[in-house]
């Protein structure tokens, strides 16, 4: 690989990192404030019966399974997070919204590994009354799978530029 290949590709690492850390620092900021604003279980109604913060330790995965194996799922969502970066490493030749999706997936599920690892639980306070508690890293892996699936089912990337619109016209 020449010198500017190389630094290219670094430079390419370095913003998806600092984009992840940005989808981390977000989900733990949230948290932290949920925590100094709510007890465990406290419930404030920011639209009545339809969105509330909430508190709940979710010691599970998504709607609370496999609550009680908390090391075994601590133990697979970090061996999930190495087998994201060995998938991002495929990716990184790909569209905006390829990274996009890495992006959203990897920094949600390293803020849920924060939280499983400093309180051994995920920290959830978004309760829209229909379905479970969630957080800001769910929403960003959610975000992300819809994107990656998106682009799985044949669609195209929005933010890529075609082939034909980079060409310059032959129209004067």
């Amino acid at each position: 690989m020449s010198g500017t290949r190389r630094k290219t590709e670094k430079a390419r690492v370095i913003r998806f990192f600092i984009h992840v850390l940005l989808v981390v620092f977000l989900d733990q900021l949230t948290k932290i404030l949920m925590l100094r604003w709510l007890a465990e279980g406290q419930s404030i109604p920011v639209i009545q019966d339809v969105f509330h913060f909430t508190l709940v330790y979710n010691t599970g995965i998504a709607f609370g399974l496999f609550h009680e194996h908390g090391f075994f799922l601590l133990f697979l969502i970090t061996a999930s997070l190495v087998v994201l970066a060995l998938v991002y490493r495929a990716m990184s030749s790909q569209g905006i919204l390829a990274k996009l999706s890495m992006v959203l997936i990897f920094g949600g599920a390293i803020g849920n590994w924060i939280d499983r690892v400093r309180v051994h639980a995920v920290i959830d306070f978004l309760d829209f009354r229909v379905f479970p508690v969630f957080n800001l890293a769910d929403t960003s892996i959610t975000l992300g799978v819809v994107c990656y699936l998106w682009l799985a089912l044949g669609f195209k990337d929005p933010f890529k530029k075609t082939s034909e619109s980079s060409q310059p016209s032959s129209n004067p």
